[in-house]
């Protein structure tokens, strides 16, 4: 089973393609707040979207953009505007595919389940981005994304941040931290994290995300 985001404020349109692609076993969302669609991106974490060009607020060129900045997962622009200009427009924007409208629900059947075997059947499942206060950690690429500005990790750096991340608003020990980054705290010395530690706050203050992580005297470390 798939979750795939549908940007369309055509909603009768975009019920009929949601009922379609649930009836192959599928898992659909509609956006509805299209001021900020990256807000319900992070917070669905799909395996596809379906986007419209034209949408009210921004077009859909601009949000094929926004997604690019945080995931590779594959685009499919659906639009009247279907002559060559636009179709190329949206592959140089990123886009994986184009499907004309008025949509036919079984030829996007077929695209939709063409390119998701593409993207998946080969390389397995996709890692889940993680979200908190706007901040994307994608493990794609071991980045995070925070206003429009990116940041790339060390291996330690993002297996510290999405250890926390997974466990935002609890607080995580030392020794957990340690046992994630090297599987075991034996021959690892407490220094050893707290260099690791100070790097990753350093670039987290670099991107606007001072005080990210806050360090809890005796416990370990939290994201609240």
């Amino acid at each position: 089973m798939y979750r795939i985001l549908i940007i369309e404020d055509d909603f009768s349109m975009a019920e009929a393609m949601k009922k379609q692609i649930e009836s192959w076993g599928n898992e659909v969302k509609l956006v509805e707040d299209f001021r900020d669609v990256i807000s319900t991106f992070t917070a669905y974490d799909p395996h596809m979207v379906l986007v419209d060009i034209m949408l009210p607020f921004y077009n859909g060129y601009h949000w094929c953009s926004e997604i690019r900045r945080i995931s590779n997962i594959p685009v499919v622009f659906i639009s009247s505007a279907s002559d060559n200009m636009n179709i190329v427009m949206a592959m140089n924007m990123g886009g994986d595919d184009f499907i004309p409208k008025p949509v036919d629900l079984g030829v996007m059947m077929a695209k939709i389940q063409a390119v998701l075997r593409r993207a998946y059947d080969m390389g397995g499942g996709k890692p889940s981005l993680l979200e908190h206060r706007g901040a994307v950690l994608n493990p794609d690429d071991a980045s995070l994304s925070y206003a429009e500005m990116r940041v790339e990790l060390t291996k330690n750096e993002f297996r510290i941040l999405q250890t926390l991340m997974e466990n935002k608003g609890k607080i995580v020990s030392r020794d957990t931290l340690m046992t994630k980054l090297w599987q075991t705290d034996s021959y690892v010395e407490e220094n050893t994290l707290t260099v690791n530690i100070t790097r990753l706050r350093k670039k987290l203050d670099n991107i606007g995300l001072e005080g990210f992580i806050a360090t809890k005297v005796g416990s370990g470390y939290i994201i609240e």
